[in-house]
């Protein structure tokens, strides 16, 4: 006679509930547990509220954007892609729409749909949700037996650790999945924050709250000079540095860090090459000749940064247009293409979106994301050491290896 399986899952976040989903349509008895009062907390602020779902984009493609072990997710983007979380989140009555960067978000800015859709789902399915802390997984012989709760013990015959990673701590994400991965003989490698706003040396709050588009920020190794990250977009002053799109992308090439090690580069017009700024500035300059150099830049700057710019040139603001000499204006070309701001550190790791570290992948089976070391155990998400720039690509990554681990642990042994 048939014995249903029964799997257990931790975390009720987007990797938890698409492997309590998939555990079910596998034909295993379902329980999930989240400590929280609600589950899908973190989605539902993800993308300041909007949700960024997915990334319009093909597999290859995807991997791309991935930047830690993205060969360890070619079986669970194989499995559930882009294109099947469009299509699970189309077919629960949620439309979507693609925005620019292939940016996939629901037509209704809402990330609460996204969350209700999931939860609707497993519900309907047939999951068991337990709003309960679990604080062991037991083992026997190397297999996984159940686990122990702030309120009781149960038998499974699998667990999925679904915990989410080290950031946004508000949400849930302390570190419990690296406490039962180490319990359980799992090397983690280390935390470190990813896709993070930076601290910057010198005080820039006088320009906080300033956001740029359309310039290009570049990152700069001190130690070897190279530029370890070149991009066009938009980017944020903040009370302790910068933030913004640009700014999260890059801190992911920063390795390391060490203050004063990166340099951040701002090129406020990248269209124009200097000659051509120039020329412009030089226009500019000729219809306003009798005017102070600190009152000329409107046409070139928003009003917040010009005070700061005016400084970073070390042209006295009261300087006539007229008086500017070719070397003076050369300095504020210059500024004007590579603004130069040292950056001090990362803010903490609970502001990050993401902890790049977790679980080591080679000790995961990346075809069926089930432990190499205790059978029965199965990992997916965050926790695991794998992470990708901004762009629906970490969520993605949840939903992907939490459907491969959900039906991989309903489907074991049967």
């Amino acid at each position: 006679m048939y014995e249903q399986k029964k799997i257990a899952i931790i975390g009720g976040g987007a990797a938890g509930m698409m492997a309590a989903i998939y555990g079910i349509l596998g034909g295993a008895s379902v329980t999930l547990f989240e400590k929280n009062d609600r589950l899908g907390k973190k989605i539902s602020i993800t993308g300041k509220g909007r949700c960024n779902v997915t990334n319009d984009c093909d597999t290859q493609e995807f991997l791309k954007n991935v930047i830690s072990n993205p060969k360890f997710l070619y079986a669970s983007i194989g499995n559930f892609n882009t294109e099947d979380t469009k299509a699970f989140f189309e077919n629960a009555g949620v439309p979507l729409k693609t925005e620019r960067g292939r940016r996939v978000f629901p037509v209704s800015d809402n990330a609460h749909d996204i969350v209700n859709a999931l939860k609707k789902t497993l519900y309907d399915y047939g999951v068991t949700v337990k709003n309960e802390k679990v604080l062991e997984i037991f083992t026997n012989g190397g297999t996984v037996t159940g686990l122990k709760t702030s309120r009781a013990e149960y038998s499974f015959d699998a667990v999925i650790v679904a915990t989410g990673g080290a950031s946004y701590t508000g949400t849930g994400s302390d570190g419990d999945g690296y406490r039962f991965a180490k319990a359980l003989g799992h090397e983690i490698v280390s935390l470190v924050p990813s896709l993070v706003p930076v601290e910057t040396v010198e005080d820039v709050s006088e320009i906080m709250g300033l956001s740029l588009k359309n310039v290009t920020l570049k990152i700069r190794n001190n130690e070897n000079g190279k530029i370890v990250f070149e991009e066009m977009g938009e980017m944020l002053f903040t009370h302790f540095g910068m933030s913004g799109p640009l700014v999260l992308s890059a801190s992911c090439h920063m390795k390391n860090m060490s203050r004063a090690k990166y340099t951040a580069l701002i090129d406020f017009k990248p269209a124009l090459d200097r000659q051509t700024l120039d020329n412009r500035v030089l226009s500019d300059f000729s219809k306003q000749l009798n005017r102070d150099f600190a009152n000329s830049l409107g046409g070139l700057l928003p009003a917040k940064i010009i005070p700061y710019i005016v400084k970073k040139t070390g042209i006295a603001p009261s300087t006539k247009v007229n008086a500017i000499t070719k070397e003076a204006r050369a300095r504020l070309v210059d500024t004007l293409k590579s603004l130069s701001i040292d950056i001090k550190g990362f803010r903490p790791l609970n502001e990050a979106i993401v902890t790049q570290g977790g679980v080591k992948t080679s000790e995961i089976n990346p075809s069926t994301m089930e432990s190499k070391i205790v059978k029965g155990l199965y990992f997916a998400g965050e926790v695991i050491d794998v992470d990708a720039y901004t762009g629906g690509y970490n969520l993605q990554i949840a939903f992907s290896t939490g459907a491969l681990a959900g039906k991989s642990a309903a489907e074991s042994g049967t």
